[in-house]
């Protein structure tokens, strides 16, 4: 029988080696600012992230950030490996939304209102009714009808529509163009506002841009209060799962180590993402919360199975050193925690 109780040293030696360095970057993140340890999207902090690529090739990341704390902004600036700069700064400005055309009633070429609205049978008519003409470019032709037409539509027989200014679903009113909207996946370079003064900025010190792949400015969708909410109720549900365990299992020792194991497990996953985020600049994202929290439940229901194991083989094998008997039950619940967890995956 493999003995894991005898060997704990070296697992905790394991644990100590992955909770430490995460617990250093995680403290670096409030002492650099955000520049090391996590690395969160504007998903929490709101800005702007934009990504470019020089004519040069030779322009370094941290001339980018240079040139946009010579203009009074923070960024933080990495190279990708295709020669684009991802830069991640504070809001530098939303764009206005665009405005859109104001629908027209179209009206069909018998006189009768085709824009929802309910009109009535066409009637013989040799001039054409003054609700005909709705712009200075419509002049359609009298249609000229032997029979009423049940529907607003005009018939397969109706005189030849208005003339080539008119929209072509029979509407006689002008058709209004709106302005231009932006390209797909926003790659062209803002002209104006400061997104317009850091590009001239950024050019006259190292270069035109060649490229732009993307640019977004959006608020922070995770809000501070959000946050606040989350942890208030992190705390409280781990007081919850103290009492619990420890009136279930009547030893305030099971409630304790469920919760270190809860906040191990916790900091394991945090923590090499802070060091990955120092590391690589990987980023965590809204999505990042539910992750956290299917961890959080599957440590605490492991624990309380290997916990009720131990419950029964405390009977089953009374007299044996304690050690033993938690032997004895992680290795009956480990193929079900390893199978539980690579179904998940």
């Amino acid at each position: 029988m493999f003995d894991i109780i005898g060997k704990r040293r070296w697992f905790f030696l394991i644990s100590a080696l992955v909770t430490i360095p995460g617990l250093f970057f995680i403290l670096l993140t409030p002492l650099t600012g955000g520049k090391e340890g996590l690395q969160f999207t504007i998903d929490y902090t709101g800005g702007t992230t934009w990504q470019i690529k020089f004519a040069d090739p030779n322009v370094t990341a941290d001339q980018v950030a240079t040139v946009f704390r010579e203009n009074d902004l923070q960024a933080i600036v990495v190279r990708q490996g295709n020669g684009f700069m991802d830069i991640k700064t504070e809001a530098i400005g939303l764009l206005a939304p665009l405005p859109t055309a104001t629908p027209v009633p179209t009206v069909a070429a018998s006189g009768s209102a085709s824009a929802g609205e309910s009109a009535s049978p066409s009637v013989t008519s040799s001039t054409p009714p003054p609700s005909a003409s709705v712009g200075p470019s419509a002049s359609p032709a009298p249609s000229i009808s032997t029979a009423p037409s049940p529907s607003a539509a005009p018939s397969p027989s109706a005189s030849p529509v208005a003339s080539g200014s008119a929209a072509p679903s029979g509407s006689a009113g002008p058709s209004a163009s709106a302005s231009p909207s932006a390209p797909a996946g926003n790659t062209q370079l803002p002209t104006d506002g400061k997104g317009g003064e850091m590009v001239k900025a950024l050019e006259a010190k190292l270069g035109k841009i060649a490229e732009q792949a993307s640019l977004t400015t959006i608020g922070p969708v995770v809000s501070s209060d959000l946050i606040n909410q989350a942890l208030i109720l992190i705390l409280v549900g781990s007081l919850g799962i103290l009492l619990w365990i420890t009136y279930r299992f009547q030893d305030v020792k099971f409630g304790v180590t469920a919760l270190v194991a809860l906040v191990h497990d916790v900091i394991v996953v945090v923590g090499i993402f802070a060091i990955l985020g120092s590391l690589f600049r990987i980023e965590i994202d809204a999505l990042f919360v539910t992750a956290m929290l299917t961890v959080i439940g599957f440590s605490v229901h492991d624990t309380i199975v290997v916990f009720d194991r131990v419950r029964e083989n405390r009977a089953r094998h009374a007299g044996e050193p304690f050690a033993e008997i938690v032997n004895h039950s992680i290795l009956q619940t480990f193929a079900r925690s390893i199978m539980t967890s690579f179904t998940v995956v």
